[in-house]
C-alpha cells in the first residue's frame, strides 16, 4: 500500500471519538426501528387478531419499497429541502412522517380495519425505505476513507439494536399493555431519533450536486461504469458474498433435518447469531481502520468461506449441540466481518454528488445472490445431501476472494479515493 494510504490511517481512539461516527450510529438506530413494522412485529400483531396466514403472507408485500427504493433515490439526490441541509432535511422530515404514520396505526385494529392497517404499513415501508436512502447517502458523504469500516460497523450495530427493540420490546409491551401502547411507544422513539438528527453534523459538500433530474440518473450510472476496471468492481460486489448467501438460504431446514427442535432453533440459534454477528461487526469495523479496504475484503472473505465448512462438519456429525453452537458462532462472526467489508466497499464506490441513488442501486445489486439462490440451493440439498451442499457453498465463495486479489490495485485505489478532499 502506498505511503499516502498508510499515513491516512489514524489511531483507533482518534476515529472512535469522532462526532460523525456517533451520528452514524444514531442514524443506524433510526433506520432499523421501523423495519419490523412491515415484517415480524406487523405479523405478530395480525396473528394476535386472528388474521389468516394467507392474508399475512399477502401483507408481506408491504415491504416491497425496500427492494425498489433505487427508483426514487435520484429525486433525493436532485432536490433538497430548504432547511437544515441536503441530507438532514430529508431525514428529519421522513422521521417525523414515520412517527405520524406509526402513531396513526395505533388507532386501528386489524380485526376491524385491515385495509387501513395495510395502507399504513405500506406507508411505513415506503417512508422507511426512503429514510434508508438518505441515511445511507449521509453515511457515504460523512465517512472519510479510513472511517468507512467503522461507519459500516456503527450503522449495522444501530440497525440491529433498533430492529430488535421494535420487535422484542414491542411484543413485550403489547403483551402487557396492548398493541396501541406498543405502537405509540415506537412512534415516540422515532420522534426522539428525529431530535437527535438535528444535532448531527451535516456532511461537508465537496462537489456540486446534480442540476437536473435527468443528470441525477444518467451521470451517476456513467460514473459507476467509468474506467477500465469499473465493471469488474460491480461484478465483485455481486459475487463477494455468494458463498455466504448460498449457505444460509436453507439454514432452518438444514437444522430441522439434523433433528433439532423448533424451540432449539428459535431460542439457541437466534441468540448465538445476534451475539456473534455483533461481535464480528465490531471486530471488522475496528480492524478495517488498520487493514484498509483491500486486505479487509481479502481476509474477511476468506474467513467467510472457511466458516461454511463448519456446517459441513455439523452435517457429517449429525445432531450435536456443541457443534451447532460453534458452527453458528463462527459463521456469524465471519459473516459480520464480511458484511462490514462489503458495506465499506459500497461506500467507497459512491460519489458524493449521487450517493443516494448510487448506494440504493449498489445495495440492491449486492443482495442479488440472496434473492435468487434459493432455487438451486434446494435442488442441491435434496439431491446431493447437506455435507455436499456446504462444501459447494465453500467452493462458491472462492471466485469472490480470487476477484478481490485480482482487482487489488483497483480496490486500493478506490480506498484512497477522496483522501485528500476529506482530510
Amino acid at each position: 500500500m502506498s505511503t499516502q494510504g498508510t499515513a491516512s490511517r489514524p489511531r483507533f481512539r482518534d476515529v472512535l471519538r469522532e462526532p460523525r461516527m456517533v451520528a452514524v450510529l444514531a442514524l443506524g438506530l433510526a433506520s432499523g426501528l421501523p423495519y419490523n413494522l412491515t415484517d415480524g412485529t406487523l405479523q405478530a400483531w395480525l396473528k394476535d387478531y386472528g388474521i389468516s396466514n394467507t392474508r399475512i403472507g399477502l401483507l408481506t408485500l408491504v415491504g416491497l419499497p425496500y427492494a425498489w427504493k433505487f427508483l426514487w433515490a435520484p429525486l433525493i439526490d436532485r432536490y433538497r429541502l430548504p432547511f437544515i441541509g441536503r441530507r438532514r432535511g430529508w431525514i428529519v422530515v421522513l422521521q417525523l412522517a414515520l412517527a405520524g404514520v406509526i402513531a396513526a396505526s395505533a388507532f386501528y385494529s386489524p380485526a376491524d380495519a385491515l385495509t387501513a392497517v395495510a395502507v399504513l404499513a405500506f406507508a411505513t415501508g415506503f417512508l422507511s425505505a426512503s429514510q434508508d436512502i438518505v441515511i445511507n447517502a449521509y453515511t457515504a458523504d460523512v465517512a472519510r476513507p479510513h472511517e468507512r469500516g467503522l461507519a459500516a460497523m456503527a450503522t449495522s450495530i444501530g440497525y440491529r439494536a433498533a430492529a430488535w427493540f421494535s420487535f422484542s420490546i414491542a411484543l413485550i409491551v403489547a403483551q402487557y399493555f396492548g398493541w396501541q401502547a406498543a405502537y405509540l411507544m415506537l412512534a415516540a422513539a422515532m420522534v426522539v431519533l428525529a431530535a437527535g438528527t438535528l444535532a448531527a453534523p451535516e456532511p461537508a459538500q465537496r462537489s456540486t450536486p446534480p442540476g437536473t433530474l435527468r443528470e441525477s440518473i444518467s451521470v451517476p450510472l456513467r460514473q459507476l461504469l467509468a474506467g477500465p476496471g469499473a465493471l469488474a468492481l460491480i461484478v465483485l460486489l455481486v459475487v463477494y458474498k455468494v458463498g455466504d448467501a448460498f449457505s444460509l438460504r436453507l439454514f432452518t431446514p438444514f437444522l430441522m433435518d439434523l433433528g433439532f427442535s423448533k424451540e432449539e432453533i428459535g431460542v439457541v440459534t437466534k441468540s448465538v447469531m445476534a451475539i456473534a454477528t455483533i461481535a464480528g461487526t465490531v471486530l471488522g469495523g475496528l480492524w478495517m481502520i488498520r487493514l484498509g479496504l483491500y486486505r479487509a475484503m481479502l481476509w474477511f472473505g476468506s474467513f467467510q468461506a472457511v466458516s461454511n465448512l463448519t456446517y459441513m462438519v455439523l452435517a457429517v456429525a449429525g445432531k450435536n449441540h456443541v457443534l451447532m453452537i460453534a458452527a453458528i458462532a463462527i459463521d456469524n462472526l465471519a459473516g459480520g466481518m464480511g458484511s462490514v467489508a462489503l458495506t465499506a466497499f459500497v461506500l467507497a464506490l459512491c460519489d458524493q454528488r449521487f450517493s443516494a441513488f448510487q448506494y440504493a442501486l449498489l445495495s440492491a445489486i449486492a443482495v442479488i445472490p440472496r434473492t435468487y439462490l434459493g432455487v438451486p440451493a434446494g435442488f442441491l440439498a435434496d439431491r446431493a445431501g447437506w455435507p455436499t451442499f456446504y462444501l459447494v457453498s465453500f467452493i462458491a465463495a472462492i471466485p469472490g476472494i480470487a476477484l478481490v486479489w485480482w482487482l487489488r490495485k483497483d480496490v486500493r485505489a478506490l480506498d484512497l479515493r477522496g483522501t485528500t478532499a476529506s482530510a
